[in-house]
């Protein structure tokens, strides 16, 4: 029995057999050709293109009618490779030169392509070499006349093991067939760990040689919610994941029994839970398990896969939609959140030694005026479609609120000259996840009109652990005293003002420390659809004294550890 640790990426547990998804490597031979069969190799090449095109336009529309236009546009940087002049022309200026069969040729162009994007330093940019290659490698299928091995030959409910899985692959799993995947590479920003989400299948990324360690038809199990993978379990292991299986059956239908249901404790305290988005694609799984509203619609994913920036008017019809479907509740948008480990290479974002306390979130936007204020607009405009709210990312002082707020009402005057409607005292809050903003809290609040506590960058500030390095992961600890301690004066100081506080963070979706969140005086939780029946079955469990009583005993304990064992006992006294 091996046990490995990798990032997760779609949370749930399965167990199946493998499926070896190998890395497809073309033997492609150098062969001399006559200057006569120049012009029909010429048409292989062209031909390949053609038919290269035709699958991926089908793949699109079926990844449209499957999961969503936001997630079909992916594959637009497939179509781009495919009209990129330049290298339809090395590929025959080469070919003409060299008098080399095109298959060979373009292989040789292809190998450079890539290496050029490996070498880029923008590490957004370089995961972007797997588009390259998963549409270089249909084209060269083509050019060779050969059947890609896919996932349609997959027996029973398999778990895919790969080096890395293609966009094309990925889309592939809408079989039925597919019970998880694992791979040895992967990242937060690589389409694979996007498109996970939506498959809401089991995932594990970033697995280093998981590929060399499983052998097909190795039983595997995959917990996507912790990122382990064990591979040949003991009988010991295997039935305790299978009684865990069984058993989380029937919780999951014990907490479905409540999604649609508000979130009231014992005692009458309402707590509103509403869910993270990223594509107005999501509305209808927010619904579907219950969210109240939306507590943070990410913006940020509207700019990538595509070279150019979004217009206002397309801003604004993905805003007016997610504000229709979810009216009268409240959808709470966060203005562009890039750098840190969010790159877009439209914006030309420089290379920086430190990207998570560089020119990013807020600092951008207040330095680009023309992108921020459009963005601004399209929020005004949508505003009078649903209960829309603003929120800024990264505010680490009143300044920045300030400097916000002003180019808002700029963004106003300029709706007002061209009588274009909006809700002007739309609320407008502080994502506070700089531990310079939680310590001046009082300040903000003040000034802000609710608060959202962004956990992921606040825990990694705090601790000062960078939460993509791998070396470090075991130091990013939600439960921290310190983290504890910073949420609770957080909360305090917005209560002072009479403002409410939401947590948008990852940390709001960890059930073990709802109780003590709840304690603490959270007015609304927003976490991943999947996870809000739970959360409503946690919160109409206890009474919100006991939960105060718990978050007290909490704040006592000294360690990370001794919080976690602690909140733990607790839930499970509960869920009982």
């Amino acid at each position: 029995m091996i046990q490995l640790k990798g990032i997760a990426a779609a949370g749930g547990v399965s167990i199946g057999p493998a499926y070896m998804l190998g890395k497809e490597e073309f033997i492609v031979s150098r062969e001399t050709i006559v200057w006569t069969d120049i012009p029909a190799q010429i048409q292989l090449f062209e031909e390949a293109l053609i038919q290269t095109r035709r699958e991926i336009i089908e793949l699109q529309k079926r990844i449209s009618s499957d999961m969503g236009q936001q997630e079909a546009q992916i594959f637009d940087a497939h179509l781009l490779v495919l009209e990129d002049r330049m290298l339809i022309e090395e590929v025959i200026s080469r070919l003409k030169k060299e008098q080399l069969n095109v298959a060979y040729i373009f292989s040789e162009v292809l190998k450079k392509y890539i290496g050029v994007f490996l070498e880029i330093e923008d590490e957004y940019l370089k995961e972007r070499t797997a588009d390259i290659n998963d549409v270089g490698k249909r084209i060269l299928r083509n050019i060779l006349g050969k059947k890609k091995k896919g996932l349609d030959d997959v027996a029973g409910r398999a778990i895919i093991v790969a080096h890395d899985i293609s966009p094309s692959d990925t889309a592939a799993m809408h079989s039925k067939n597919v019970a998880a995947f694992v791979t040895d590479i992967g990242g937060k920003t690589s389409h694979t760990a996007i498109m996970a989400k939506s498959l809401e299948i089991p995932a594990v990324v970033g697995l280093e040689g998981v590929t060399s360690k499983v052998n097909p038809g190795d039983i595997l199990i995959v917990d996507g919610s912790t990122g382990i993978v064990i591979i040949n379990p003991d009988e010991e292991t295997l039935k305790s994941y299978q009684q865990k299986l069984e058993k989380l059956k029937g919780i999951i239908d014990k907490f479905l029994s409540v999604k649609d249901l508000a979130a009231v404790t014992i005692d009458g305290q309402t707590i509103i839970i509403n869910a993270n988005i990223e594509f107005p694609d999501e509305v209808p799984s927010v619904k579907l398990h219950g969210g109240q509203g939306i507590g943070l619609y990410r913006t940020e994913f509207f700019y990538m896969n595509r070279k150019d920036s979004p217009s206002e008017e397309e801003h604004y019809q993905a805003y007016k939609y997610v504000a229709e479907e979810m009216n009268p509740h409240s959808v709470v948008i966060r203005t562009l959140d890039i750098g840190g480990d969010k790159f877009l290479s439209q914006f030309k974002v420089p290379h920086e030694m430190q990207p998570f306390l560089g020119w990013r979130a807020i600092r951008f936007c207040l330095a680009r005026p023309d992108i921020f204020k459009l963005q601004l607009r399209a929020i005004l405009r949508a505003s009078v479609h649903g209960n829309l709210k603003l929120m800024y990312p990264m505010i680490s002082g009143i300044e920045e609120l300030r400097q916000a707020n002003q180019l808002l009402e700029e963004a106003k005057n300029e709706l007002r000259k061209n009588s274009l409607k909006f809700n002007d005292k739309i609320e407008v809050g502080v994502m506070v996840e700089v531990p310079s903003a939680a310590m001046t809290a009082d300040i903000l609040a003040r000034e802000a009109d609710f608060f959202s506590i962004g956990t992921n960058d606040l825990i990694q500030y705090s601790l000062a652990v960078d939460r993509s390095n791998e070396k470090v992961a075991y130091l990013y600890d939600p439960a921290h005293p310190a983290v504890l301690r910073l949420v609770k004066s957080i909360i305090d100081a917005a209560h002072q003002a009479k403002i409410k506080v939401a947590m948008c963070g990852e940390m709001a979706g960890e059930p073990s420390l709802a109780l003590i969140l709840l304690g603490l005086g959270l007015d609304e939780f927003s976490l991943p659809p999947q996870v809000i029946p739970e959360l409503k079955y946690i919160i109409r469990a206890i009474g919100f004294k006991s939960a105060q009583k718990i978050a007290l005993d909490a704040l006592k304990l000294s360690t990370g550890k001794e919080v976690e064992e602690f909140s733990q006992n607790k839930l499970a006294e509960i869920l009982k």
